[in-house]
């Protein structure tokens, strides 16, 4: 009798899942969606439950589906880890690479650098996935994050690929028409824009001042008639002269030195964000990811000593 779970069925499954629907698995996977089809029905006959909900312009996984997964990609993960430990890959990074960032950050910055790293590392598969609310790091559904600040969880090691800081802007215009703020509490008399990402609070801008021992910070509740969870949108809407935005340099840095946009409040500290590759301490031995990391560090490490502009989100 054979085993309800094969190793064969969990590498097929992470793909399935990954892939979002059977026509496309099969394309990746390079057979058809009938077979597709009839090895999923095999699992889930071996198994003796569901693992997926399937209408005719969707699929879900289901509850025991996502234990499923879950097991799954750490248990591959874990088999890519061994192969690392006994030296099978001599080193040569291999296997599949899991890579979340943010959307916007992702999108500009990220998804090129990868293009560049699979060149360098043809046997490596990276998969990509950008998230507007980054998933919590105690998932394991991927191998590096990267992340704007450093992460509270001790089980993960965070290495700093590049310096950040966020900054309070506005357009020039919009400096004109409602004043410069001088001080923290000014700015609730302004017109601030809000960008819902994350689980930081909403609307809530801590500024600090002061060095050392004497550092005080201040908490500010803004208010603002535009609300958005994108963080391109915010700073076009900043540049069009709707308000003050609080947003990391990375994202405006061309419009402070072209003049379209104006720091307020510059004598002021914000909370950092440096930007940060974030991976689980059980990973850092495994060469791909290892290479990964070296080598997104090496390649801002490049970008800010040419002294290049740092392109927008």
């Amino acid at each position: 009798m054979s085993s309800a779970i094969q190793p064969a069925d969990l590498g097929f499954f992470s793909v399935l899942a990954s892939a979002g629907s059977l026509s496309a698995a099969a394309r990746e996977l390079g057979i058809t969606t009938p077979a597709v089809s009839k090895h999923l029905a095999q699992m889930e006959a071996r198994v003796g439950v569901a693992l997926l909900n399937r209408t005719t312009r969707r699929m879900s996984l289901t509850p025991e589906g996502e234990v499923y997964l879950q097991h799954a990609r750490r248990i591959l993960g874990e088999i890519d880890d061994m192969q690392e430990l006994l030296g099978v890959s001599r080193s040569t990074p291999t296997g599949l690479l899991r890579v979340n960032a943010t959307l916007g950050f992702g999108r500009s910055h990220v998804a090129p650098l990868i293009s560049r790293f699979v060149r360098k590392h043809p046997q490596v598969e990276v998969q990509l996935q950008l998230s507007v609310n980054p998933p919590p790091l105690t998932e394991d559904a991927f191998d590096v994050c990267i992340r704007f600040g450093a992460p509270p969880d001790s089980r993960m090691i965070a290495r700093q690929i590049a310096p950040n800081r966020r900054l309070l802007c506005a357009s020039p215009a919009y400096l004109a028409r409602h004043g410069l703020p001088k001080v923290p509490n000014d700015l609730t008399r302004h017109n601030c824009i809000g960008i819902r990402q994350g689980e930081e609070a909403y609307g809530v801008w801590r500024l600090s001042s002061g060095r050392g021992k004497s550092v005080t910070t201040e908490a500010v509740k803004t208010r603002g008639n535009l609300t958005t969870n994108d963080g391109e949108i915010a700073v076009n809407w900043a540049l069009d002269g709707h308000g003050i935005l609080m947003r990391a340099e990375w994202d405006i840095e061309r419009y402070l030195r072209n003049g379209r946009l104006v720091q307020v409040l510059p004598q002021y500290f914000t909370p950092d964000a440096s930007i940060h590759a974030v991976y689980p301490q059980r990973h850092q031995l495994a060469a791909r990811v290892r290479a990964f990391v070296d080598f997104v560090t090496l390649s801002f490490s490049q970008q800010i000593a040419s002294g290049r502009s740092k392109p927008t989100t």
